[in-house]
C-alpha cells in the first residue's frame, strides 16, 4: 500500500465531512467512525492532527465534532497526504535502498520516477470539493458499507 493506514483513514474522513453537503455545523465523530468502520480512538488521533495542520476544526460538546477548516476547493488530497504521512513517500528509493539516484539508480527507479510524478500530480490536482461532488452523486464510495450516503435528491 502506497499510503499509510493513518493517511488512508484520514483521507477518508476528509471526504466524507465534505460530502455531507454543510447539512450541520460539525459533523460527529462517531458518526464517521460507524459510517466508515473506523476505530473511534484512532480516528480521533488522526483527526487531532488534521486540526493541528488546519485542515480540520473541531468543536466539543453536545453538537461538536468536526469540519473542514477551509472552504473543500482549498484542500487537496496532497495536503491531506502531506499532513498524516509527510512526503516521505515521494522521496528517496522505491526499493529502500541507501543512495540511489541518477547516478546508481536502482532497477525500479527509472519506472517509479515517472509514475511517482504522475502520482504527485494527481494528488495535487484533486480537491475535497471534485472529489464529494462525485460522492454525492453516487459516482465513488468511500466505504465498503452499502448505501452509506443517502441522497437527498432521490
Amino acid at each position: 500500500m502506497l499510503l499509510s493506514k493513518t493517511c488512508t483513514y484520514g483521507l477518508l474522513a476528509t471526504l466524507f465531512v465534505a460530502s455531507q453537503k454543510g447539512e450541520r455545523d460539525y459533523v460527529p465523530i462517531r458518526e464517521i467512525s460507524r459510517q466508515l468502520n473506523i476505530s473511534f480512538h484512532f480516528l480521533t488521533k488522526i483527526l487531532q492532527r488534521l486540526t493541528t495542520h488546519n485542515i480540520m476544526n473541531s468543536y466539543r460538546g453536545p453538537n461538536g465534532g468536526v469540519r473542514l477548516a477551509k472552504t473543500p476547493d482549498e484542500i487537496s488530497l496532497m495536503d491531506i497526504i502531506q499532513a498524516l504521512d509527510g512526503n516521505k513517500i515521494f522521496e528517496g528509493c522505491v526499493l529502500g535502498l541507501p543512495g540511489c539516484g541518477e547516478s546508481t539508480p536502482c532497477p525500479l527507479h527509472q519506472s517509479w520516477s515517472q509514475s511517482r510524478d504522475i502520482i504527485i500530480h494527481s494528488f495535487m490536482s484533486a480537491n475535497l470539493a471534485n472529489m464529494s461532488q462525485e460522492i454525492q452523486k453516487g459516482n465513488l464510495r468511500i466505504s465498503g458499507m452499502e448505501n452509506w450516503f443517502t441522497r437527498k435528491d432521490d
